[in-house]
Formats: structure tokens, C-alpha cells, sequence
């Protein structure tokens, strides 16, 4: 399949992602719709089943993760980068997302650059379970699909040097990530490298080396406090 084949298959099954995501979401009962409505909105862009399992059963309820996240957030699946998405929130949480095109990732720089705020969780190392074969376009991929943006950051991510769990830091929590990436480069970077935090125009880009410390059902060691962490960090770049 050549690579132009490859990457409308993702924007597809992106899409289809997306679309099932939203159906969930109108299928809440009406009190539920209308508390959400009252929290500020957080645009979602992932491929890790966290708004339903691997089956996109309509009965299936979400992730741990999800949960944590609709306490404070109206959460709104998107399945690209593009603008006419983008305009839809200001807060924006990538966790391991699908691959984006180049004019989707032109995209999402320029919002951020326009006071735009984004949490990138981009995992060089993922080891969520999954059922689905390698090379499933609906299987998270093992890997962030970075096609130059964090250099345009001015950032590198780098592989773990060693596998296994690992204690890191994140939103002043502790958490537990598997296998997490290290980040070099030039913006705001934490102790243990797991976190960078970008200053870009008028927004700001905040990146996590790990996304498996999402999953706290399957983890070994992962607690709430794992959640915790992440809330507090979206929080804190809502307000910069």
C-alpha cells in the first residue's frame, strides 16, 4: 500500500473513531447533557479506546480515564487537526492520536499560535493491550506518528532506555507510566524528562513522553492519582 493509500486508510478509520465517539455522547440522558454543557469544553483526539472498548459496542461505557476527564470537562471527539474542528474548542487533548496530515498538523500549529492550548500525550513506547493485529489502522499505534512536529517545536523524543514501569511526575502527581520516552530540547523540560511545556505565539503546547499511564485498568501499579495528574496538568495550561 503506498504511503498516500496508508494515510487516507487512517483519516478514515480517524473519522470513523470519531463519529462513534460522538454517537456516545448523544446517547447520554438529557440531565447528563445539560451538566456537561456547564463545564468547559475539551476537544479529544486519540486512538486509545477511551470513549468505548476495541469493539465500538454502543454499550460499552468508558475508560477510567474518560471518567476522571468528564468531572471537570464537556468532552467533544474529533478525529483531525483540521480547522473547522479546532474551532470547535480551545482546550485540545491528544492522547497517542492517529496520524495527521501535513495540512491538519499546519493546522494545529496555527491554532495553537493563536492562543490555542494543547496536551499531546506522545508515547515512543506504547504497550496498551490490544486485540487488534498489528498493522489494524483501528490499533493505537505502537509508537507516536511524529511527521516533524515536535521539531517544529524545537523538541526531540526519545525512545526509553530501558522498558518496564517507571514513576514520573506529572500535574505535581505521581504517577506510573510503562516504558515512558525522555524529551530534549528547547523548551520548559521537567527533571525526569517526561514533560515539556512550550510557550508558542499566543498559545501553548504542553507534551507527555508516555500515554499508557491512561490506562489505569490494565497497568500494573497505576492508580487514580495517575488521572489526577492529568487533570491538573490540562488544568494549568487552561490557565497560562
Amino acid at each position: 500500500m503506498t504511503g498516500a493509500r496508508w494515510r487516507a486508510v487512517l483519516l478514515i478509520a480517524a473519522l470513523a473513531l470519531a463519529a462513534v465517539a460522538a454517537i456516545l455522547v448523544a446517547r447520554r440522558p438529557e440531565s447528563a447533557a445539560t451538566a456537561a454543557e456547564e463545564k468547559p469544553a475539551l476537544l479529544l483526539l486519540t486512538s486509545l479506546p477511551l470513549m468505548f472498548g476495541e469493539q465500538f459496542s454502543l454499550d460499552q461505557g468508558g475508560s477510567d480515564a474518560l471518567t476522571a476527564l468528564e468531572r471537570h470537562y464537556r468532552v467533544l471527539p474529533i478525529g483531525v487537526t483540521d480547522p473547522a474542528e479546532l474551532r470547535r474548542g480551545r482546550l485540545l487533548l491528544m492522547a497517542q492520536p492517529p496520524a495527521q496530515t501535513a495540512e491538519d498538523l499546519v493546522a494545529l500549529d496555527n491554532w495553537v499560535r493563536k492562543g490555542g492550548k494543547v496536551l499531546l500525550l506522545a508515547d515512543p513506547l506504547l504497550e496498551w493491550p490490544s486485540e487488534r493485529p498489528l498493522g489494524d489502522p483501528l490499533r493505537p499505534p505502537p509508537m507516536f506518528a511524529d511527521t516533524g512536529l515536535l521539531g517544529h517545536w524545537g523538541l526531540r523524543l526519545d525512545a526509553p532506555e530501558q522498558r518496564g514501569p517507571q514513576v514520573r511526575q506529572l500535574g505535581g502527581k505521581r504517577i506510573v507510566t510503562a516504558s515512558p520516552g525522555s524529551l530534549q530540547g528547547s523548551c520548559e523540560i521537567g527533571d525526569d524528562r517526561l514533560v515539556a511545556r512550550c510557550r508558542l505565539g499566543r498559545g501553548a503546547a504542553t507534551i507527555v513522553a508516555d500515554a499508557d499511564f491512561l490506562g489505569v485498568q490494565h497497568l500494573d501499579g497505576g492508580t487514580q492519582g495517575s488521572l489526577d495528574g492529568l487533570v491538573e496538568e490540562l488544568q494549568r495550561l487552561a490557565r497560562i
